[in-house]
């Protein structure tokens, strides 16, 4: 198995924990940082794709990601604040009762 082999096997056992954070945890911290872990896969995927290929587009592409995924950052953690001082938890099961 070559370098870019086990990177991308590293990538995929990374999403999955991240997917299992995302479908087993009921807090929404924990599901925000499942999704943060699942996008950094998918990074590191890029550029292990990127590496085999001999390309530089997988890598800009990784750049946009990390873009959004700063923005997600920002406004995320501002409403599970927002959340946290309303409701003073932070459970997924709470959330629910926020539809209107």
């Amino acid at each position: 198995m070559d370098a870019a082999s086990f990177v991308v096997f590293l990538s995929s056992v990374l999403f999955v924990i991240g997917v299992m954070g995302v479908l087993l945890r009921r807090s929404a911290l924990m599901t925000f940082m499942s999704v943060e872990l699942m996008l950094n896969a998918a990074n590191l995927a890029f550029v292990a794709f990127a590496h085999r290929l001999g390309q530089l587009a997988g890598q800009m592409f990784v750049f946009f990601v990390m873009t959004v995924a700063a923005a997600e950052v920002a406004v995320g953690l501002a409403l599970i604040v927002t959340i946290f001082r309303t409701k003073r938890s932070t459970s997924v099961d709470d959330l629910a009762q926020l539809r209107g």
